[in-house]
């Protein structure tokens, strides 16, 4: 056993599956790991692996009900889902069937491709455009295979181990298109995602830039001050000593001592970043060792057994794990001590270590998850994504992205086919890292779509001409950059309740393949996504029209009723529709029964006193918010506070909160409804009380203690959907085309006529293709 405390082994780790759910010959093992997921192993010294790997850490799972058959051709197992037949030899296509049982009646054979939808990669540095994913664990043919073989494991104390030569381990998911189901078998194996802190879920703020301390708190007073809120201050690597590392030891690029002339007292910089409610991490680049100019080197090299006299430079080698202690106990706990949050590890000298077929990248994820989680911390990490089982270890940092519109098309599918290898929580950066020219639209649009990603990151790199301060861009970008920062804190009850769910098996941003897996529909709108349980999100990825002024985007509905909320227009689902939106918003859907609760509180570290909760009443729902202590303290049972929509009787609640110790004692209330005004009555607890707004959103408030519930009335009928006139309107009017043909179509759209008749005597209007097709998607909107 090691005396390391960051080596131990991995909580909740049952590396050894069930015995009586194996199935084995001489040199070959099944194990049954759920009613789709075998187990495949192949060894040609007919010994068999039960040590944790990368990817697999629990294999004694719940028990599956399955027969086994065994004749002179080879074993059939067979589950409720799938059918398992091998020939007991080593791998072959003639010899190695899986199929799905049932509804989806796919099948694979050893050596075919699974052509599975895609998982994930390392990192997108210097892609511009599209890059290739590695394996995901859905497949429309119903059957996804990931090869484990050459993953590194883990010795039973936690300490690292290799495999075995001339042993084959596949895990094959044969779940058909049951594709939450296949997540949930990936999960069960390779354990859960993390559960993010609060505050991770704010904005955060990162500049590859050489601040001084005072520049850096008089930046993040200037935010406050226009009301652009963020949680977390990312410090990038000049904060230790770049340019003033002695040359005969080389660059800065790796470095643990503060730049004293940028930061001359650290504890007080990181303090005053505390006292404004920012989290903070610091970038690293750990390659390079420890150098003798370092600040720690002489407490590095005693505790590595190296003479500090000697000024020998002591190298990056996390197999080591002497090395390994000095590097924590030594390097980084003194700096957390001053104040440090958490690190970013920003890994990129591939994946070759001291150690065979171990990679640097899944060791330093691993330990500094497991150093970060110590004394019941939240285990915070910011580091790339090192292969399958990676979900385990917080927000995944995708690398240095382009400047461009490519870019930007590409990260919305990125980010949604993660959740097919169980990848949560991606940080991208958002508005371009490097390259390309200065696009403010581009900007804005990037912005837009960060702020409806995992972790909203504004990034940039070391260039005067590459910003992403608000205030550095024109007055329509610079207005709409601020409030979708805003609204990104506004939804932070929303985004952790989702960070709950995350972590218990349903990842925030899924394709919407996910939600319909049986619809082609759904398989061709990568870019769109299911943002949590209640909203459908659809960024604009490419630069708007010249004429209409507005970008567009393709989107497919499922079926029932769907609302903008930030236009209000109501579309009915089941179809394909364009979606044009002004620089001020992109497409977020919330679905018929869909309940969003957003709060006026702009603090991400704090449970709010104040919500908004936006509802579209067109069907009945429910939302469970869940909540926790404010101590960053990792606890089982958040606090759970019921809301819920009955549209058959026209009510509204708020339960009472589950356990009301972590929690304002009294909440204000505001209900908002995505609908025309009430025909009756409005009361909270039976008293009458005023309603605020306009057809298509108005509101109701109050004050209710937290332990208490409280249920909003509402008399007559409710109607989704109100008039577009004004809508279109405004889109003419703000149009690049000419006046007669704006009037013409303007006589069309006002007239008594059915909306189908009208938008068919558009088609012989010459107005801009841009223009008349943003008017259709206006006339063909729900009206109540």
């Amino acid at each position: 056993m090691t005396d390391l405390p960051v080596v131990r082994p991995l909580p909740g780790a049952s590396p050894r599956a069930r015995a009586d759910h194996q199935v084995s010959g001489e040199h070959w093992r099944v194990s049954v790991l759920g009613s789709g997921l075998f187990r495949i192993e192949w060894s040609e010294d007919g010994a068999f692996e039960d040590r944790v790997s990368t990817f697999a850490v629990r294999r004694d799972v719940a028990p599956v009900e399955f027969t086994v058959e065994r004749d002179e051709r080879g074993v059939v197992i067979t589950t409720e889902r799938a059918r398992l037949r091998y020939d007991g030899q080593p791998f072959s296509t003639h010899g190695l069937l899986v199929e799905c049982l049932g509804r989806d009646s796919g099948r694979w054979r050893y050596g075919e491709p699974s052509r599975d939808l895609g998982g994930t990669t390392r990192t997108l540095d210097d892609v511009d455009g599209r890059a290739e994913l590695g394996p995901g664990v859905v497949a429309p043919s119903g059957v996804a295979v990931l090869d484990d073989s050459e993953s590194f494991l883990f010795e039973d104390d936690g300490w690292i181990g290799t495999r075995v030569d001339g042993r084959r381990d596949l895990y094959v998911f044969a779940y058909g298109r049951e594709y939450a189901a296949a997540v949930e078998a990936f999960y069960a194996v390779s354990g859960a995602p993390t559960r993010l802190p609060r505050w991770a879920l704010g904005n955060w703020w990162s500049r590859y830039h050489p601040y001084t301390s005072d520049s850096y708190l008089a930046l993040m007073d200037r935010f406050a001050d226009e009301a652009l809120p963020f949680s977390v201050a990312v410090i990038d690597m000049d904060w230790h000593r770049v340019d003033s590392v002695p040359p005969e030891y080389g660059n800065g690029w790796t470095g643990y001592s503060w730049e004293r002339s940028l930061i001359p007292d650290p504890p007080a910089f990181l303090k005053g970043l505390h006292e404004r409610g920012l989290r903070t991490t610091l970038n690293l680049h750990p390659a390079d060792g420890v150098r003798a100019f370092e600040d720690a080197y002489p407490a590095v090299a005693r505790a590595v057994g190296v003479d500090p006299e000697s000024g020998a430079a002591i190298p990056f080698d996390p197999t080591d794990q002497t090395f390994l202690r000095a590097y924590f106990e030594q390097l980084h706990h003194p700096l957390e001590a001053e104040g440090v949050d958490f690190w970013w590890i920003d890994w990129q000298q591939g994946s070759s270590s001291n150690a065979v077929g171990v990679d640097p990248l899944w060791l330093l994820n691993h330990f500094h998850t497991l150093d970060a989680a110590r004394d019941g911390r939240p285990g915070m990490t910011f580091s790339r994504y090192a292969g399958p089982g990676s979900h385990r270890y917080a927000v995944g940092f995708s690398g240095d992205a382009v400047v461009s519109w490519a870019s930007l098309a590409f990260q919305p599918e990125f980010t949604a086919t993660a959740a097919n290898i169980g990848y949560c929580w991606w940080s991208h950066d958002i508005g371009g890292h490097t390259r390309g020219v200065r696009d403010d639209e581009l900007a804005t649009r990037w912005v837009q779509f960060g702020v409806f990603s995992p972790i909203s990151r504004l990034h940039s790199a070391n260039n005067p001409f590459i910003r992403k301060e608000p205030w550095a861009f024109p007055s329509e970008h610079r207005s709409a950059m601020g409030e979708a920062l805003r609204f990104r804190h506004r939804m932070v009850p929303y985004l952790h309740s989702m960070n709950h769910l995350a972590a218990a098996g349903t990842p925030l941003v899924r394709p919407m393949y996910h939600l319909e897996p049986r619809r082609a529909e759904a398989y061709g709108v990568p870019n769109q996504y299911a943002f949590g349980t209640e909203l459908v999100v659809a960024p604009i990825t490419s630069p708007r029209s010249p004429e209409s002024l507005r970008g567009r985007v393709r989107a497919w509905l499922p079926s029932g009723v769907w609302t903008d909320v930030f236009t209000g227009t109501v579309y009915r689902g089941d179809r394909a529709v364009e979606l044009h939106r002004s620089v001020e918003s992109i497409p977020v859907l919330l679905k018929a029964g869909g309940i969003l609760p957003l709060t006026d509180e702009l603090d991400a570290t704090r449970n709010p006193g104040s919500f908004e909760v936006l509802v579209a009443p067109a069907a009945s729902g429910e939302f469970e918010l869940l909540e926790d202590a404010e101590d960053d303290r990792v606890s089982d049972a958040p606090v759970r506070t019921a809301l819920g929509w009955d549209a058959e009787h026209g009510a509204f609640r708020v339960g009472a909160v589950d356990r009301a110790d972590v929690v304002p004692e009294v909440r204000e209330w505001t209900i908002t409804f995505l609908a025309t005004l009430p025909s009756g009555a409005v009361s909270v607890d039976g008293k009458p009380v005023e309603v605020v707004g306009v057809d298509g959103r108005w509101s109701v408030s109050f004050s209710a203690r937290a332990d208490s519930e409280s249920v909003v009335r509402v008399e007559g009928e409710l109607r989704v959907g109100v008039d577009q006139s004004e809508a279109i309107l405004e889109l003419l009017e703000r149009s690049q085309c000419g006046n007669p043909e704006k009037l013409e179509a303007w006589e069309i759209i006002t007239a008594d006529r059915p909306a189908a008749e009208r938008i068919a005597e558009l088609a012989a209007v010459e107005l801009p293709e841009s223009v008349r097709a943003a008017v259709i998607e206006l006339l063909g909107a729900v009206v109540g």
